[in-house]
């Protein structure tokens, strides 16, 4: 991979939404003729390339990551989590009730996170690291 100033840079803007849903629009705007529909688990196969994202690393920079952080708290968790509650398979049902009660609690990880933590799986020191997708949070 070269250097660091040599990689696109993908900007997400946290002051141009409030909720889940606006995160994924503004993801996917970022993108290359692949619309993400929100996901998790296919934000982890954007992030791997090969869905309109650039080959062979990028810099993904989150503005007013701190107002994302609050949008994408405990209560777009707790949103979140109900809304996959109606569709999993009967088997995941305890471990979401467990992390919807977590949230509820002000515990554990937020969407926020979660949604940092698949990024930087992508990137140093991350398990898939060759994607070369690094975060700057500001």
């Amino acid at each position: 991979m070269t250097g660091h100033s040599d990689l696109p840079v993908l900007v997400v803007d946290g002051s141009r939404f409030s909720d889940f849903a606006g995160f994924t629009r503004e993801f996917s705007r970022l993108l290359d003729g692949y619309r993400w529909r929100g996901s998790l688990d296919a934000f982890n196969d954007v992030l791997r390339g090969g869905f309109g994202t650039p080959g062979g690393g990028w810099v993904l920079r989150w503005l007013d990551s701190e107002a994302s952080r609050a949008a994408l708290g405990y209560g777009a968790t707790i949103l979140r989590l109900t809304e996959l509650l109606r569709t999993c398979h009967p088997s995941n049902r305890p471990s979401i009730e467990a992390r919807i009660a977590a949230a509820r609690r002000g515990e554990g990880p937020t969407l926020f996170d979660e949604i940092v933590d698949i990024i930087r799986i992508h990137g140093p020191g991350g398990r898939e690291a060759e994607d070369g997708v690094l975060l700057e949070l500001a």
